[in-house]
């Protein structure tokens, strides 16, 4: 006879985040949160792999100072797209110059 498997368990986000921060702050092992979460010592070490680069991955997107509010966002795209029109008026003015003058001599 085949020995029946345990139905998988699928723990919360909120499980998961409170068994790793309580690992994180040695209050208990991975085994111990195994036992309590009953789930196999390969949940708890893929959870920890999984928060560990979750935690890189954010802290690298991370930049140093306050975030800029929408309306500082707005503004600045609004104004980029100014630059951008005014250096094409330059351009188009500066054809249209060279055009007027003619061709300068070289030499």
């Amino acid at each position: 006879m085949s020995e029946q498997r345990k139905p998988k368990r699928f723990l919360t986000g909120e499980q998961k985040y409170g068994l790793w921060v309580r690992m994180l702050t040695e209050q208990i092992t991975p085994t111990q949160a195994a036992a309590e979460a009953e789930v196999d010592r390969s949940t708890i070490s893929q959870l920890r792999k999984t928060a560990k680069d979750g935690a890189i991955t954010a802290l690298s997107a991370s930049k140093p100072g306050r975030r800029r509010s929408a309306k500082e966002v707005s503004e600045t795209a609004k104004l980029q797209a100014e630059i951008d029109r005014l250096g094409g008026v330059i351009i188009e003015q500066a054809v249209e110059l060279a055009m007027l003058r003619g061709k300068a001599p070289w030499g």
